[in-house]
C-alpha cells in the first residue's frame, strides 16, 4: 500500500486533521518549526539507535547523505553494498542494483563512484575478506529486511554478523529501514531484531506518506554535521548538507500524527496479523492446485515465487527475475478481480486491512492461479517460457516496477477471459496495490 508508505492507510482522519490545521500556515518559512522538533524528538523516542536525526527530501537523500557521513566520519572513501538490495536511484547505489550486478543499473554514472562501491553477495566471509584487505572501507549499508523488503531473505544472523565485523574494523554500519523504519515494529527492525546500528535511515511512514526521509545514528557519527561557530571547522571538517523542504511544516504535521499512531503498536500487530493470515491463505491456494510456487514473508510482507516450492538456494539473481510474462499476467489477472500488487509478485498490507479484505484478496488469487493455469502461464511442473512470451529483450522501462499502471492487456496477447472492467482505487481490494 502506497510503496510501503501507508501502515495507517489511504487519508487516515487523524493525519488529515493533523495536515490540514496547517495548510492555511503556509508550507515554508525558513526556518527550523516546533513541530519538526517535536518530529524528531518523536523519531528519537522510537528508534533506539537516534541520538541524532537529520531530515531530508526523500529516502534516497537520506541513503545518499548517510554513506557522505559514514565517509566524513571514518576519513575513507569506499561503501559496502550487497547484491540487489534497494536503495534508491542516485549514482552511489546504482552499482550492484540489478543483475548483473558488475554493471550499474543506470547509464550516466561516472567511473570514479563505480570504483568507490563495492558489490558483495550476502555472505559475511566475502565482507570479512574484504574488510581484512581493503583499508578504505568506509561503510556497509544494508536493507533490513534483506533485498526489497525481504524478496531475497537475509541469512540467519547476517545483521548481527555485519555489525560484529563492522564495529570490529571500525567501518559504519548503515541500516537502510525505508521500509522496516516503524513497521517491523514502532521502533523497526532495530528494534524487533535487537540491531544497533551507527547510522540508519528512514522515509515512507516516517512523514505519514508525504515526501522525505531522514538520517539518524549515534551522537559521535552524526557530529560530522555540527555546526560550531568555528570558521575553520565549518568551512573544512563538517558535511555540508541542506534542502529547500527538508522537514518542511506539513511533512512535519503529517509525520507527528502518523509517529503517534506507530507508537501505539496497534497498527503494526495488525498488519502483521493480516499479513500472516494471507500468507496461509495463499500456501492453502498453491497446495491445493499443486502449484510449482511457494510463498514466504515476515513482518506484514508477502511474496509468491513462481517455478520452485522452496527458496532455499536460490539468490538475488532469481529471485528478482521472474518471467515478466508471469508478473504481467499475475498483475492483470487480479486487478480485474479487484487487487493489485505493490510490484513483480508481491506486497505489503496496511495495520487498516480487515479479515473481509484478506479472505478477499485470497479469492481473487485464487481465480488468477486458476486463469494462468488454464492459459499455461503457470503449473505444478517447472517453469518453461510460454511461446508467446518469446519476444526479445525486455523493452526499456517495461520492468514490473514500471508496467502501465492501468494496461488490462498482456504485450503479446490479450488473454482470453479475463474481464476488462477498468481497474480504479474504488475497485481494488483496500491498499494491497497503490
Amino acid at each position: 500500500m502506497g510503496s510501503a508508505s501507508l501502515l495507517l492507510g489511504h487519508a487516515h482522519p487523524e493525519v488529515v486533521s493533523a495536515l490540514s490545521a496547517v495548510l492555511a500556515d503556509g508550507s515554508h518559512f525558513g526556518a527550523p518549526t516546533e513541530s519538526m522538533l517535536e518530529w524528531g524528538e518523536r523519531v528519537c523516542t522510537l528508534m533506539p539507535s537516534a541520538d541524532k536525526v537529520r531530515f531530508v527530501g526523500s529516502g534516497a537523500e537520506a541513503t545518499m547523505l548517510a554513506m557522505r557521513v559514514a565517509r566524513a566520519h571514518t576519513g575513507k572513501e569506499k561503501i559496502i553494498r550487497w547484491e540487489s538490495h534497494y536503495h534508491g536511484w542516485h549514482d552511489y547505489v546504482m552499482p550492484g542494483n540489478v543483475p548483473p550486478f558488475d554493471v550499474p543499473a543506470s547509464i550516466g554514472i561516472p567511473q570514479g563512484v563505480i570504483d568507490s562501491i563495492v558489490v558483495l553477495p550476502t555472505d559475511l566471509t566475502a565482507l570479512e575478506n574484504v574488510l581484512n584487505n581493503d583499508d578504505n572501507i568506509a561503510g556497509v549499508i544494508t536493507e533490513a529486511s534483506g533485498a526489497s523488503y525481504g524478496t531475497v531473505p537475509l541469512p540467519e544472523g547476517f545483521l548481527e554478523g555485519v555489525r560484529r565485523l563492522t564495529r570490529e574494523h571500525g567501518v559504519v554500519m548503515i541500516l537502510d529501514e525505508v521500509i522496516t523504519g516503524f513497521r517491523w515494529a514502532p521502533g523497526g527492525a532495530q528494534e524487533s531484531l535487537g540491531i544497533d546500528p551507527d547510522l540508519f535511515t528512514m522515509a515512507k511512514i516516517l512523514t505519514g506518506g508525504l515526501p522525505g526521509g531522514a538520517v539518524a545514528g549515534r551522537d559521535e557519527v552524526m557530529a560530522v554535521m555540527h555546526q560550531t561557530g568555528d570558521s575553520h571547522h565549518d568551512r573544512y571538517e563538517r558535511v555540508l548538507h541542506g534542502g529547500t523542504f527538508n522537514a518542511n511544516p506539513y511533512a512535519a504535521a503529517a509525520g507527528n500524527a502518523a509517529l503517534r499512531l506507530v507508537a501505539t503498536g496497534e497498527y503494526n500487530a495488525q498488519a502483521d496479523l493480516m499479513a500472516e493470515r494471507l500468507r496461509v491463505g495463499l500456501r492453502e491456494v498453491v497446495d491445493r492446485r499443486e502449484l510449482n510456487a511457494t510463498v514466504y514473508g515476515e513482518a506484514s510482507t508477502f511474496h509468491l515465487y513462481f517455478g520452485e516450492r522452496s527458496i532455499a538456494g536460490l539468490d538475488a539473481s532469481r529471485l528478482k527475475d521472474q518471467p515478466m510474462a508471469i508478473q504481467r499476467s499475475l498483475r492483470q489477472a487480479l486487478q480485474v478481480r479487484g487487487v493489485d500488487l505493490m510490484s513483480r509478485t508481491s506486497g505489503v498490507l496496511s495495520g487498516t486491512h480487515t479479515e473481509a479484505d484478506i479472505d478477499f484478496t485470497i479469492e481473487a488469487f485464487d481465480g488468477a492461479i486458476a486463469a494462468m493455469m488454464d492459459e499455461a502461464w503457470c503449473s505444478t511442473r517447472p517453469h518453461r517460457a510460454h511461446p508467446a512470451t518469446a519476444i526479445g529483450p525486455r523493452p526499456l522501462g517495461m520492468g514490473a516496477d514500471s508496467m502501465p499502471y492501468n494496461s488490462m492487456a498482456s504485450p503479446t496477447r490479450t488473454v482470453p477471459g479475463f474481464s476488462t472492467r477498468p481497474y480504479t482505487p474504488k475497485n481494488a481490494a483496500a491498499g494491497l496495490g497503490r
